[in-house]
């Protein structure tokens, strides 16, 4: 049979399904949807309404819409405010979308689909099957209005009676869909008793619900009044202060953000508080016990804003140089968003003092907008320090990550461990060992602090720590850390941040504007060298502030209206100059050779002289000179007495004469391996009488066969040879990739020799 297509205005609803029958009303607020109806109204043509599959869209094409709509009739239109249309219809027939034209109105090709009843089917038995169901959810809801309940129970026929319900009863408007897709009498019927089952099992679940919600209401009403009862003897005993104290606290706990653990653990010490009388000794514990759970942040956190373009304008602006550091730091950070926080290492700065590792930590926080918290590790030796004490001691506080955490006020902050290779462990505790939980992401979830007596949650907080030296951390604290070495900065980035940093920070401090405070280049230069060394800029700021308090001082004294420093007049303001780096030597010298070494405060040159006088084949070695730097100078005299035939030096040599090597400034302690070949090298120059290049310095570890091995701390020496005014500096041959990774800042005015053997050493020292 085939069916006539009607051609009729159509609107897209969202969110609704409109059934035969059914009398409802819906607003328009779309310019094509109030066109079809003004359509629909003006032609006195029936109305199409279909729903959109995804309520979001905003224009539907016919792939949107479902295929079953409705044919309804309009029975109204009111205009509302701001240009919405409030539509009354009344469904008259299923319909099913066959074509859409989209113009100023969406105008549909509909096929009425008619509802028929099939033959031989038992309705008057569906009928009262359906009565049946419906009677229960009836008394299930308890909603329904009872003279339409009794309305829809006296339905004569089975048709009319699931019309009746499908319209009534509060169905999802996707089962509306379904059932209006449901062309099938029998099916549609079977699919109405379903949802009818469902209805009544939600309805029986709330009312479950509802039960227990009001049980629980009344036992609290009970408690109530109880402690209103207890509140009015308090009151007459005079003993209301716990009372209300235990009232504030309460409250607070109805605001705090933690798990139910937390608040019954709360509302127990509560409950102590206020059996222990307010005069009691024990009120005062549990009173800071309890603010102090009420302080921490269970489950508060601050929203992370991870962009890594702002965190890179961040660290430029904030930090000058350092790229090797900004560059892994910002990996980290990409790391970090990756995986949403989640099992993202715990970085470890390590570097000299002063060289930005706290002020790094802070531009990260910055970066990510979360809170700081700078935890200072140093000369920390008790456990209690990190778990907490136990509260049975008197005095007892939480520990400092718990701590930490409770000024933070959330449980995400970034959490800087500062100078992490000072703490150290008694008979109090290992401290190391109580880090091991902090900082591990297995375990610190359910990190114990022995105070709060409950799982404190760190997995969300972002670990960060600091060292000048990584040898006194234990192995297995160092292994949960991902190492980034900060080594010292050069002359010109001294100067540049300085210029740019250090000098406006000291003017703004000392009330200096600018016009009345200048520094010249040539004297921050001069100050740079000869009133600090070290690797970072503490000292240097520390001078720029002494230039700017004498500054202050003779601006008020003599009426000046600015004070300039120079390289010339900064003497004036200093005092002598402090240090004067080593210079290399006028001349070629016999036994005296330039090493290289580095310290906590950065590198510098060592002079190594050796004298050969006649004796009986002594060895002496003086300049407070470490074990391993013996050894190494041991070392080398047993090389060249393994080569001794090549030099032509009698079996008997070593035996008639005494060496002495001696390392100037003797008050100074010095170790390490890498003056092996600088030793090796002024006791060849003393033995054959052969003078060594003064304008040649070298650093590196010698072995028992001539070989030369790497060492550290490339940069820092490399920056001492240039400032002592060295043209060549021998390196191992090893040390090439990390010479390749400097900058040109460092290597530039320098020629570097690679050796891999003493052979190579000797032909580029020996003038």
């Amino acid at each position: 049979m085939e069916r006539s297509v009607l051609k009729m205005p159509a609107v897209a609803l969202r969110g609704m399904t409109i059934l035969p029958g059914m009398i409802t009303h819906f607003d328009v607020s779309r310019s094509r949807s109030a066109k079809a109806v003004e359509r629909s109204v003006a032609q006195d043509q029936k109305l199409f309404v279909v729903t959109q599959k995804d309520p979001e869209t905003e224009n539907p094409d016919k792939d949107g819409l479902f295929s079953i709509g409705t044919i309804v009739e309009v029975k109204q239109i009111i205009k509302m405010p701001h240009n919405i249309l409030r539509i009354l219809v009344e469904g008259a027939g299923r319909a099913e979308l066959c074509g859409l034209e989209d113009g100023e109105y969406l105008e549909a090709d509909v096929c009425e689909i008619p509802d028929i009843v099939e033959e031989g089917l038992p309705e008057e038995a569906m009928l009262r099957n359906l009565q049946d169901i419906f009677e229960g959810y009836t008394a299930a809801s308890g909603k329904m209005n009872k003279d339409m309940a009794r309305q829809i129970k006296n339905c004569q026929t089975v048709q009319n009676m699931m019309e009746q319900i499908s319209i009534h009863v509060p169905f999802r408007w996707e089962e509306h869909q379904q059932y209006l897709e449901t062309v099938n009498f029998e099916e549609r019927y079977e699919l109405l008793c379903v949802l009818l089952n469902n209805e009544i099992e939600i309805e029986k679940f709330r009312r479950g619900i509802q039960e227990k919600v009001k049980a629980r209401v009344d036992k609290q009403q009970k408690d109530y009044i109880l402690r209103e009862q207890l509140k009015v003897i308090r009151e007459e005993l005079g003993d209301d202060g716990p009372n209300t104290e235990a009232a504030a606290f309460r409250e607070e706990v109805k605001k705090l953000e933690a798990s139910e653990e937390v608040k019954e653990r709360i509302e127990k010490e509560i409950q102590r508080f206020l059996n222990s009388g307010a005069n009691s000794a024990e009120a005062g514990v549990i009173r800071g016990y309890i603010e102090t759970l009420l302080a921490l942040p269970w489950d508060k956190r601050s929203e992370d804003r991870l962009d890594l373009r702002k965190a890179e304008e961040i660290l430029e602006e904030e930090h000058y140089g350092l790229e090797k550091v900004k560059e892994r730091i910002l990996e980290f950070l990409a790391v970090r968003k990756m995986m949403n926080a989640k099992e993202s290492p715990i970085l470890c700065l390590v570097g000299p003092p002063g060289t930005g590792k706290t002020s790094i930590a802070r531009s990260i926080a910055h970066a990510l907008e979360k809170k700081y918290v700078r935890i200072c590790l140093g000369g920390v030796h008790d456990e209690a320090e990190i778990r907490g004490h136990r509260r049975t001691y008197i005095g007892a506080m939480p520990g400092r990550i718990a701590d930490g955490l409770r000024h933070a006020g959330v449980k995400n902050p970034l959490m800087v461990l500062d100078e992490i290779d000072k703490v150290s462990s008694d008979h109090r505790g290992d401290t190391f060992s109580a880090l091991l939980e902090v900082l591990d992401s297995e375990q610190n979830e359910k990190f114990r602090d022995h105070y709060v007596e409950l799982p404190v949650d760190l997995s969300e907080v972002m670990f960060l720590c600091t060292a000048n030296d990584i040898q006194t951390i234990p192995r297995p604290l160092l292994d949960r850390m991902e190492v980034i070495e900060i080594s010292g900065y050069t002359e010109n980035e001294k100067l540049h941040i300085a210029k740019e940093h250090l000098l406006p920070k000291q003017m703004e401090r000392h009330g200096l504007k600018e016009g009345q405070f200048r520094v010249s280049n040539k004297a921050l230069e001069k100050v740079i060298h000869q009133y600090t060394r070290e690797s970072g800029v503490r000292a240097l700021e520390r001078r720029i502030a002494s230039l700017c308090r004498k500054a202050d001082r003779e601006i008020l004294e003599k009426n000046k209206a600015s004070v300039q420093i120079t390289e010339k007049n900064v003497e004036k303001y200093l005092g002598k100059t402090i240090y004067e780096f080593q210079q290399k030597l006028d001349q070629d010298e016999v036994g005296i050779v330039r090493g290289l070494a580095w310290t906590s405060a950065g590198g510098d040159t060592l002079e190594i002289e050796v004298n050969l006088m006649p004796g009986k084949g002594n060895f002496e070695l003086t300049g407070q000179l470490g074990d391993v730097m013996q050894e190494s100078a041991k070392a080398g005299i047993s090389y060249i007495r393994s080569v001794s035939e090549k030099y032509e030096l009698d079996r008997d040599y070593f035996q008639e004469h005494d060496i002495h090597i001696h390392i100037p400034e003797g008050a100074v302690p010095k170790d390490g391996p890498s003056a092996g070949i600088t030793m090796a090298t002024a006791m060849l120059s003393a033995i054959l009488e052969k003078p060594v290049r003064a304008d040649v310095a070298m650093t590196g570890e010698i072995t028992l066969r001539g070989r030369v091995l790497p060492i550290g701390g490339l940069k820092e020496k490399l920056l001492a040879a240039k400032s002592a005014g060295m043209k060549t500096v021998i390196v191992p041959e090893k040390n090439r990739r990390d010479v390749e990774e400097l900058s040109k800042e460092i290597t530039g005015g320098l020629e570097l020799v690679y050796a891999g053997s003493m052979e190579t050493v000797l032909s580029h020292a020996f003038a």
